[in-house]
């Protein structure tokens, strides 16, 4: 097969899009003709205040919210006002700040409760367990244990067959994780992964970020308040506030720009330091 141009292998289509998005709640403008390009396996990182559009960006990613103005592109495709459940087809999967398991289902069923959107088989194959749905359902077993290898330990042997509520904290960050893995994404949404952990499971979940792109090729947008793992992750950050993005570039660029230090510690501030 023949390679591409070297053009072509240094400008890649983004895999990852947003075009002038402009949202709008009544009279509060949350996004503010917001452009941004994620590279394919690059890692991304979004920082800002409280209140600064970082959620409503993930929401008019995934289809939650409709852009009132502006495009977002999938490796080059419109997926602007898709569903969600089409836009998580089109392998873009998210996690949340709270983390959002089926608690009483265990470790097994709920990172196969996260293929159910990709089922081919009919509910004539599943009935009559015809060789496709038996065929299908060697696949998805597969793709959790192969999800969930990615974390060793933590969620194999005893603890598949374990109830999520069972987990620690952390091994429930790590299977939302897992989850999202495992309904074929390229790009992976992860709402502030490391909320609520101890330096010890920051650090844990920095390497997991980094690997994801080192050993599986994801794409990665990141919210994240903790600058330690922005720090720790970043191939470039991005700095919102109100909906504008006021800063772009690397963690040391984006950390010291006088604008963030103003939007995150108030007027004067940038003056002072």
């Amino acid at each position: 097969m023949m390679s591409g141009s070297p053009e072509s292998e240094s400008n890649p289509t983004p895999a990852l899009e947003l075009i002038d998005i402009t949202k709008r709640f009544g009279g509060l403008t949350s996004l503010d003709a917001l452009s941004l390009a994620v590279a394919p396996s690059e890692i991304l990182s979004v920082i800002g205040p409280n209140g600064a559009g970082k959620t409503t960006f993930f929401n008019v990613i995934t289809g939650v919210y409709t852009p009132d103005e502006g495009d977002v592109l999938l490796f080059g495709e419109s997926i602007r006002g898709v569903d969600p459940h089409k836009v998580a087809r089109r392998g873009v999967a998210r996690t949340f700040q709270n983390v959002r398991l089926f608690q009483n289902l265990t470790v097994r069923e709920n990172i196969t409760a996260a293929m159910y959107g990709r089922t081919n088989a009919s509910l004539f194959d599943i009935v009559f367990r015809t060789p496709r749905a038996r065929r299908e359902e060697r696949e998805n077993e597969e793709r959790v244990l192969d999800a969930l290898s990615f974390f060793g330990t933590r969620l194999q042997g005893y603890r598949l067959d374990q109830p999520a509520y069972s987990l620690s904290y952390a091994n429930r960050r790590r299977l939302e994780v897992a989850r999202a893995m495992a309904t074929g994404a390229s790009v992976l949404l992860l709402d502030e992964p490391a909320a609520g952990m101890n330096p010890k499971e920051t650090q844990e979940i920095t390497e997991i970020i980094g690997r994801l792109r080192d050993e599986r090729s994801y794409t990665i947008v990141v919210i994240e308040h903790d600058m330690h793992v922005v720090e720790g992750v970043s191939d470039r950050v991005i700095a919102l506030d109100h909906g504008v993005k006021i800063a772009e570039g690397s963690f040391e660029d984006v950390a010291t720009h006088p604008a963030v230090i103003e939007a995150y510690l108030g007027r004067g501030s940038a003056a002072r330091k």
